[in-house]
């Protein structure tokens, strides 16, 4: 898929853990680690909104497009 998540990055320059990224943001660990891992499907503004508050960071921190050539 060429959207890449880099929700790990991010949380280790914020030296975050999932526990405590997916507590602060209302959602399950098991969920937080279908949007690490790039399986999820589609993710809610609200929940982006929520990443991006905990993590201090813009969207484009958490979300890259790269073609098939990159």
């Amino acid at each position: 898929m060429p959207i890449v998540v880099n929700l790990d990055v991010m949380m280790a320059k914020r030296k975050m853990s999932s526990g405590e990224l997916a507590e602060k943001i209302g959602i399950s660990p098991a969920n937080l680690s279908i949007l690490k891992t790039g399986k999820a499907k589609a993710i809610r503004f609200s929940t982006m909104e929520k990443i991006c508050k905990a993590l201090d960071c813009q969207p484009g921190d958490i979300l890259e497009y790269k073609t098939d050539q990159d």
